[in-house]
C-alpha cells in the first residue's frame, strides 16, 4: 500500500503536544527549504542545518549558503516573527567537504540522476542530519528533499526512518511537493529574489544538465 506522507505529516503537525517541539531540518538550498519554513515555522522550533558536500564547485557552495541565510534573516524579520505567531529559525552550517561526497559514491559516476548516486547522496546528508539532531536534542529530524519532484520521496522516507532508528531520533515524515508544495517554492523565490539553479550541486548532475541542453539546440 502506498503510503501517504504528506498527510502523515499533518497529523503531526496538528497534535497540540508537538507545537513548539525542536526540529533539525536538512536543507539543500534556500528555494527548496522556503515553503518548508514557511509551512513549519508555526509549529516547530526550527534549526535549519545546511549540510552539502554534494556541491561540487565551492564558489556554486558558498552562492547557495548565502542565499539560504539571507532567506532565514528576512523570514525571521517578517511581521509575525516578534508577535510569537511563529517561531524564530536558527541556522546551523555543516562542514563543506566534497572530497565525502565522492568517497560516498565511488563507482557510481555513472549512474543516471535520481538512480543509485542519489540514493548515496541521500543518505549521506540525512545522516549527518540525524547525528546532529541526536547531539543537540532535537525531537524531530527532516530534510527539505521531498518538495523537488525529480528526488525520490519513498526512498527519502525510507532513509530517514532506518536513521531514526539507528540514532534514536524521531524522523518526520514528509512530501513537501504535494499541496502545491513545489509551487508554492518557485512563488516564494520569485518574491524574494533567491537565487534558484537547475542542477542539485554535483558535476555528475551538472554534465546531466549540460549535455539535455545541448542536445536541445
Amino acid at each position: 500500500m502506498n503510503r501517504n506522507y504528506s498527510m502523515e505529516l499533518d497529523k503531526i503537525i496538528k497534535d497540540p503536544e508537538n507545537r513548539g517541539k525542536k526540529l533539525f531540518l536538512h536543507s539543500c538550498c534556500a528555494p527548496c527549504s522556503s515553503y518548508v519554513l514557511e509551512y513549519l515555522r508555526e509549529f516547530f522550533r526550527i534549526t535549519v542545518f545546511y549540510f552539502n558536500p554534494n556541491i561540487t564547485e565551492q564558489e556554486e557552495y558558498l552562492k547557495r549558503v548565502a542565499e539560504q541565510k539571507r532567506l532565514i534573516e528576512e523570514f525571521n524579520t517578517k511581521a509575525g516573527a516578534e508577535s510569537g505567531l511563529v517561531y524564530p529559525i536558527m541556522v546551523e552550517e555543516g562542514k563543506y567537504k566534497k572530497e565525502l561526497f565522492f568517497e560516498n559514491v565511488r563507482g557510481l559516476e555513472s549512474c543516471k540522476e535520481g538512480g543509485e548516486r542519489c540514493f548515496v547522496c541521500y543518505e549521506l546528508r540525512l545522516s549527518e542530519t540525524a547525528k546532529r539532531a541526536k547531539e543537540t536534542q532535537a525531537d524531530y529530524f527532516t530534510t527539505t528533499l521531498t518538495i523537488s519532484p525529480l528526488k525520490n520521496a519513498v526512498k527519502i522516507n525510507e532513509i530517514g526512518e532506518r536513521l531514526s532508528r539507528e540514532r534514536g531520533v524521531a524522523f518526520l515524515p514528509s512530501d513537501f511537493k504535494k499541496k502545491n508544495g513545489y509551487k508554492r517554492s518557485v512563488e516564494l523565490s520569485r518574491e524574494y529574489g533567491l537565487y534558484r539553479q537547475d542542477y542539485c550541486g554535483c558535476i555528475f548532475s551538472k554534465k546531466e544538465r549540460e549535455d539535455r541542453q545541448a542536445n536541445a539546440q
